[in-house]
């Protein structure tokens, strides 16, 4: 996650201000660029589509009103270039797709036409990124003095976009256009694989559908954008059109669902959620029909959509804002970065910036703001992640440190007879492993009980923490030590046996008996009894301290402060042998 973190951060640092410089330059705009308005420089005939291109000297045009009854038919709209406007070395830049064919025709000064033409699914060498169709006019030593468009099987109208300017700044925005777009479908890229990864690794639900909702707008801004149509050419026109209209609804719904699936359902009304739910859905179904729709009022289903949507948006704030008020942190971070989504939207519904950023228009504005939100929001899935992360491996290390307490003496520090158990079973099965002999030693403090009759249970515990620290010594790799309660500690060993195990448990028995306690019981001395259980091979921990708390009554049987060995050869067969020697003050 870290090195996916670091990537993201470097692909942002090298391309968000690259990024930037082009959008400033785009919003710059182009003071030789005239667009042409399908409502006040346009004119417009319909025909029927059987009619010629070269019929255009008989067609009488109209420059008011609206055309009607051209979606079956053919609509030419024609643009008379006079006044100052450059007329010579010019291109026209078409920004619509949803049709079946567009002839565009140059007329001249003397009476000449040349047509160059495009239809769905052949756009040739004409389609430009930024989903723009460039028409360059044929070199004459005569000023062209008009712009013909001819649209067959058009959708709407008012949704054509045109524009003409000089050659050579077309071909600086289409360059402008394609490294804005490609930086801003390489963030969409990043961020969506991104949220993917932190999906899978997490399991958070919301960030799937954030990744989807990427991948979904990657899909759009592509489509839109005109750069799949190096491979597949055949989708210029209105299948991508329809297509985009299609992936532009369901981003739609799942930015709602991300965003309402990130709050949990009790840090907000359930109401608002449902209802940003059913907008969002119906976005997202309503995209189904509206991308097949070729007649009818499209601009209008257009403006009730754009509408409905910002509906949606209004809801999902409402709810993100009640849940951050609740002291949602995700919540906070969606409504930071819908922040500028939903200001772009509501800056496109005032006012028409459809000619403005070199063609791009309200396309390319939705696509930086896009791009905006999905890097905001994976930067802030890693920020709460990496709280999180830091807040796992803190009950991580508290959960463990409570385990290790759970296994410890809190008076001697050594460890209970739990974390004895634990750490005895390793020992005993590298001993059945490797047919070493297995020993458990029994001590338990003589007479503790008058101990702490007469001088008190302080002077008792610091005894016993004595005691510990003596015994304690002998821990390492082939023995292990623990207080297994009140009195009675225990040490486990294996590789000892005979002489060598005895000799160790009296010197474990003079060690003890040599703590100096003046401090606590003045002279009073203080021994111990130890039971010594011997087996080969090893057996099973209660079994050794079944037999080892034999030789401990052994020992304590014989007079204290000595030690009891027995010795079993094989405990769990029928005819173990049974040795016991007791040893008094170290002699055995």
């Amino acid at each position: 996650m870290t090195a996916g973190r670091d990537f993201l951060a470097y692909l942002c640092g090298r391309l968000v201000p690259g990024f930037a410089a082009i959008l400033l330059a785009l919003s710059a705009g182009v003071a030789n660029a005239r667009s042409l308005d399908v409502d006040r420089d346009l004119c417009h005939v319909v025909s029927a589509t059987a009619l010629g291109d070269t019929d255009l000297s008989g067609l009488r045009f109209s420059c008011r009103g609206k055309p009607a009854d051209y979606q079956q038919k053919s609509l030419w709209l024609r643009a008379v270039l006079d006044g100052d406007a450059p007329r010579s070395n010019l291109a026209l830049m078409v920004h619509m797709s949803r049709f079946d064919r567009l002839a565009v025709g140059f007329s001249y000064a003397d009476g000449t036409t040349r047509w160059q033409r495009v239809h769905a699914g052949n756009y040739g060498s004409h389609w430009r990124a930024g989903g723009q169709i460039l028409f360059d006019a044929p070199d004459r030593p005569v000023l062209l003095t008009a712009v013909t468009m001819r649209f067959d099987g058009l959708s709407a109208y008012e949704l054509v976009r045109a524009r003409v300017l000089p050659k050579g700044e077309a071909g600086m925005q289409s360059a402008g256009m394609a490294a804005a777009v490609g930086a801003a479908l390489t963030l969409l890229l990043v961020s969506g694989i991104y949220s993917l990864s932190l999906a899978f690794a997490v399991r958070r639900q919301y960030l799937a559908w954030q990744a989807a909702w990427s991948g979904t707008m990657l899909l759009w801004g592509g489509f839109w954008s005109q750069m799949p149509l190096t491979l597949l050419p055949g989708m210029a026109g209105t299948a991508t059109a329809q297509l985009c209209t299609f992936l532009a609804c369901l981003a739609v719904a799942l930015a709602t669902l991300s965003a309402v699936t990130a709050v949990n359902r009790d840090m907000a009304p359930k109401g608002v959620g449902t209802t940003a739910l059913v907008l969002g859905l119906g976005v997202g179904i309503a995209g189904i029909p509206l991308a097949l729709t070729r007649s009818g009022n499209l601009g209008l289903l257009a403006d009730i959509l754009g509408f409905v949507i910002i509906a949606d948006l209004l809801t999902v704030t409402l709810y993100l804002g009640w849940a951050w008020h609740r002291g949602s942190i995700e919540a906070r971070d969606f409504l930071a970065a819908w922040g500028l989504p939903m200001a772009v939207l509501a800056f496109i519904q005032v006012v028409d910036v459809e000619d403005g950023f070199w063609g791009g228009g309200s396309k390319l504005v939705v696509l930086v703001a896009t791009t905006w939100q999905a890097l905001w929001l994976a930067a802030a899935a890693t920020r709460r992640l990496a709280y999180l992360r830091v807040e796992r491996d803190d009950a991580r290390d508290a959960e463990a440190q409570a385990r290790q307490l759970a296994r410890r003496d809190p008076l001697t520090g050594l460890p209970n007879r739990r974390g004895f158990i634990e750490s005895v079973s390793p020992l005993l099965e590298r001993a059945r492993a490797d047919n070493l002999p297995a020993a458990l030693l029994l001590v338990d403090v003589d007479r503790f009980k008058s101990i702490n009759d007469i001088y008190g249970h302080d002077a008792g515990d610091m005894v016993l923490c004595g005691i510990a620290r003596r015994i304690g010594r002998w821990e390492g790799p082939m023995c292990t030590v623990a207080r297994l309660g009140g009195e009675e500690f225990g040490l486990l060993t294996i590789g000892m046996e005979g002489i060598i195990l005895a000799r160790f448990a009296e010197s474990i028995r003079r060690g003890i008996a040599a703590c100096d306690h003046s401090e606590t019981v003045g002279a009073r001395l203080v021994t111990a009894s130890i039971g010594v259980a011997e087996v080969r091979p090893a057996c099973d921990f209660q079994s050794l301290y079944r037999l080892a708390d034999e030789a401990l009554y052994d020992a304590k049987r014989g007079g204290r402060n000595k030690v009891a060995v027995q010795r079993h050869q094989d405990v769990a067969g029928p005819a173990s042998g049974r040795e016991v020697a007791v040893s008094s003050q170290g002699h055995v």
